[in-house]
């Protein structure tokens, strides 16, 4: 078997590491650099198996002379353990002792961002073990607040539209009766709501129409008595998001954003005012829709992505054939 590039590139690098006449710091410093590299834009698992084994040998090198170096190493290869593909819960619970590990030594010798950077990834973390239920979703929720103490808009537009993306979608998934859960998504519509008051689609682009996308699928699905209401918002939502998200530069997003459309087109009536008159003409928009996204995500090869869109199509055609069927009875 030939030996992948990144397993060859983890051999060099502590062999480098054994020889090398670097200070022991350095040395260290160079191991948590090399697996930084490889997780940043890994082709596989096995480049985050790698990032990993050199996280570990840095940790080892670290023992209790350079606690600080020995914590950013931890956190590193929490994020690396939480990023790789697995249905079970064992690498995320070797993750999120990591990062419990790592979390108070940053925050006495670390800098603001750093800790904060580490709180967001552990809010994650802590989110993908709640439907496992070994997390809490307020403790996620807890841990994005802190790090918005410090990724303020004004000074981390990014990570503070990042942030109130996933406090959101944290309120969304919180499993709980029905009136709850309408306090819980309208948490999350003003949570997004709040978000855009402070990223501009000139400034930040990306994140306002990653808000606007999710603020429509948040209004969209709102459990309440103004289903047209909220569908007309969601819609305006989007062609927000759209006036960023296009075929040709982020096609995979674009595909996203319109298929979610669609489906806020298939439940409005054509007419606000009249619902009893129905949509045939929302639902030719929406057929649109859904045949350009379902042939982005194939082009792409995102083919469960396709097949959600396929079977949206199916169900709107046999609708579309009920709505015939009722305009010919008439």
């Amino acid at each position: 078997m030939i030996p992948s590039i990144t397993d060859s590139t983890v051999k060099a690098a502590i062999a480098a590491i054994a020889s090398e006449s670097a200070t022991t710091q350095e040395k260290i410093d160079m191991l948590i650099e090399l697996a930084q590299g490889l997780q940043k834009k890994p082709k596989n698992a096995q480049d985050l198996w790698s990032a990993i084994a050199l996280y570990k040998r840095a940790t080892e090198m670290c023992s209790d002379d350079y606690p600080l170096m020995k914590a950013r190493a931890k956190v590193g290869m929490a994020g690396a353990l939480r990023t790789i593909p697995d249905e079970g819960t064992e690498l995320l619970l070797e993750a999120k002792a990591a990062y419990v590990e790592a979390l108070p030594i940053l925050q006495q010798l670390a800098s603001k961002e750093e800790i904060a950077e580490a709180q967001m990834n552990f809010g994650l973390l802590l989110q993908s073990l709640v439907p496992f239920n070994l997390a809490q979703i307020a403790d996620s929720i807890k841990a994005y607040q802190e790090a918005l103490r410090v990724f303020t808009a004004e000074k981390y537009p990014e990570e503070y539209a990042i942030l109130h993306n996933n406090i959101a979608i944290a309120y969304l998934s919180i499993s709980v009766g029905m009136e709850q859960k309408q306090l819980c998504e309208g948490l999350a519509v003003q949570t997004f709501e709040s978000a855009l008051k402070q990223i501009t689609l000139i400034e930040n682009p990306r994140e306002y129409a990653m808000l606007q996308n999710n603020l429509g699928n948040a209004l969209q699905y709102l459990q309440s008595n103004h289903p047209i209401e909220n569908n007309l918002r969601a819609i305006a939502a989007y062609e927000e998001a759209l006036k960023v998200r296009n075929a040709q530069d982020t096609p995979l997003e674009y595909a996203n954003t319109i298929s979610n459309k669609a489906n806020a087109l298939f439940n409005l009536p054509d007419d606000p005012e009249k619902p009893e008159a129905g949509n045939p003409q929302n639902l030719l928009k929406a057929r649109n829709y859904y045949q350009e996204a379902w042939e982005i995500f194939t082009q792409h090869q995102h083919l469960e992505q396709a097949q959600i869109v396929a079977q949206a199509l199916q169900e709107l055609e046999t609708e579309m054939q009920l709505s015939n069927q009722q305009l010919q009875m008439q």
